[in-house]
């Protein structure tokens, strides 16, 4: 931290001034972020546990849900506890955690987004040579070089931003702790920290966007070569919300993070443009990736029996104790 910094905390903006439409909003966020938690913790458990799920493909799944789980949590259950209390103040040291987490999960999003179009390409349009290419070494090669470059932006980003002074304002027009709303509070000269940002979207969100939809134009090309109609009309329906769900995530991450200084919003417009790159992914990612999946529906209804037939052995035992315990008393 530089010496020169005048702001020890921030205050960080509410939903909504009116306390009616804050609980309603605060609600529907925690059932956002609820959903997003049970949808993706389902399909941890059923990749876990089904065997036949152990292929590269479900192994991107299972840490694409791992980390919708996490990135969802950096920014969501706080912000709605803090909103309905009406406690608006977050450290410095808290802020600068908030925004290394959120970075280093959005990074590390992209790149996985990336991967499993790649994954994708490979096993539909170069089947033969999939085995080849898309291996266990593959898959932890990739998983590691996400981690470990996502960390590095992360950190640098984050020991950038805060060796800015901050005397303007302490108040955040966000809802979380997020890089650009920062960088308007500093009254340094802010020229690197936007042009470090101008090069990690052109270099990781831009590649990995183009590189994601020249993978699903390539397979879409490839499926249309299929007679079949019905097997053009599942690619259509899988490829598709792929694109649109990385298309409002990289958009709208994109255009809050470049949009240049004489473009204002009021904090209501702001904070709305950040909900589709903070919120929406996490709770549309396990429905549009997973649970439209057939073989994720059939190891997710086989967990749903194992647990039932274990809770219904547990409570029958429980029940024959009780009553041998009750013939023992008499």
């Amino acid at each position: 931290m530089a010496n020169s910094t005048l702001v020890t905390e921030f205050l960080l903006e509410v939903f909504s001034e009116t306390w009616e439409l804050r609980i309603l909003l605060s609600v529907l966020f925690l059932l956002v972020y609820l959903g997003s938690l049970l949808g993706n913790l389902t399909i941890i458990i059923a990749i876990t546990l089904d065997q036949t799920l152990n292929t590269p493909m479900y192994f991107f799944l299972r840490n694409l849900s791992i980390l919708d789980m996490c990135y969802i949590s950096i920014t969501v259950p706080s912000t709605c506890v803090n909103s309905l209390i009406d406690h608006r103040n977050i450290s410095l040291g808290g802020c600068a955690a908030q925004i290394f987490f959120f970075l280093f999960c959005a990074c590390v999003e992209t790149l996985f987004l990336a991967i499993m179009a790649q994954d994708r390409y490979v096993a539909i349009c170069k089947p033969l040579l999939y085995p080849v290419i898309i291996n266990h070494q593959f898959c932890i090669q990739m998983t590691l070089a996400s981690l470990l470059s996502s960390l590095v932006l992360a950190s640098v980003h984050t020991f950038k931003t805060f060796q800015l002074s901050f005397c303007h304002s302490n108040v955040v027009p966000q809802f979380f702790c997020d890089m650009p709303a920062l960088l308007r509070l500093s009254c340094s000269d802010t020229f690197n920290n936007k042009l470090l940002i101008l090069l990690t979207d052109i270099g990781l969100s831009g590649s990995c966007f183009v590189f994601i939809a020249i993978s699903y134009i390539r397979i879409l090309s490839t499926v249309l070569k299929i007679p079949i109609k019905g097997e053009r009309g599942k690619a259509f329906s899988t490829c598709v919300p792929h694109i649109v769900v990385v298309s409002v995530f990289l958009i709208s991450a994109a255009y809050m993070y470049l949009r240049p200084p004489v473009v204002t919003f009021e904090v209501v417009q702001e904070m709305t443009i950040s909900v589709f790159y903070a919120m929406i992914p996490p709770f549309l990612n396990p429905i549009i990736y997973s649970l439209r999946n057939k073989q994720i529906k059939e190891a997710v209804r086989k967990v749903t029996l194992q647990v039932f037939f274990i809770f219904e052995y547990k409570r029958n035992t429980y029940l024959s104790w009780y009553s041998r315990g009750k013939e023992l008393i008499k």
